[in-house]
């Protein structure tokens, strides 16, 4: 199986930068509450010092939405949705333990970062303009289709596993209690994205590895190098 972005990606966005890391031994029995309350007290420091709208990882995403043609105060990508609720409520819920490791990363770091269940993908999962024509599952259940041409993360069946890009996963890759192998992937379109999106990275290693039985790969990917190949 293999992750790539589309050259059309590359070309439209040519500030991205993108991490991959994959790992297998993944289990719902695990305890993250060290590494969440850490990466929550980097994020709650620095919204003392000003909402995330200031931050320029969330500026680099709304300039993208608003050239998609979306109303980035609408449709927000995944890091400042959560760190717009971080803020207002003080906390984030527990879903699952990768979940919520990846989710404190992703306040920490203003960066958007998806978990994916390999086994719920088929073949492999471009990140791509849609033809409208895929399906998206909703976490509600419901089935929708993306806009012909929205970025969306989509399988060889035809399955969107996140719709308007970074704005919003699919519940059928969902990280689920018998998750076992996953594919994490964050995007950034800011400046210091080159360094940030790489220690963002490394971050995510070290942690999986400290917490579960497993030994993580990852990948940054470029337009010149722009698949990353894992088991599935």
């Amino acid at each position: 199986m293999y992750l790539q972005h589309a050259k059309d990606v590359w070309a439209d966005h040519p500030g991205l930068v993108a991490g991959a890391v994959h790992a297998t031994g993944i289990t719902a029995a695990a305890s993250v509450d060290a590494q969440v309350e850490r990466y929550c007290a980097i994020a709650a420091e620095r919204l003392a010092a000003g909402p995330e709208s200031g931050f320029p990882e969330i500026q680099a995403w709304r300039r993208a939405f608003a050239g998609m043609g979306l109303k980035p105060t609408q449709y927000r990508c995944a890091s400042e949705a959560l760190l717009r609720r971080f803020r207002k409520e003080g906390r984030l819920p527990r879903i699952h333990p990768l979940i919520d490791l990846c989710n404190a990363v992703s306040l920490a770091y203003a960066i958007p970062v998806a978990a994916l269940d390999v086994a719920r993908i088929t073949g492999f999962l471009e990140v791509r303009p849609a033809a409208g024509t895929e399906t998206y599952l909703t976490f509600s259940g419901d089935t929708e289709n993306p806009d012909p041409g929205e970025i969306a993360f989509i399988d060889a069946a035809g399955n969107a596993h996140a719709r308007r890009w970074t704005n919003r996963q699919s519940g059928l890759s969902a990280v689920r209690e018998d998750t076992a192998s996953v594919l994490i992937v964050a995007e950034a379109l800011h400046d210091s994205a080159a360094t940030d999106v790489p220690a963002l990275a490394d971050a995510l290693v070290t942690e999986l590895a400290a917490v579960w039985d497993c030994s993580p790969r990852s990948a940054i990917l470029t337009e010149n190098a722009p698949r990353f190949e894992f088991p599935a």
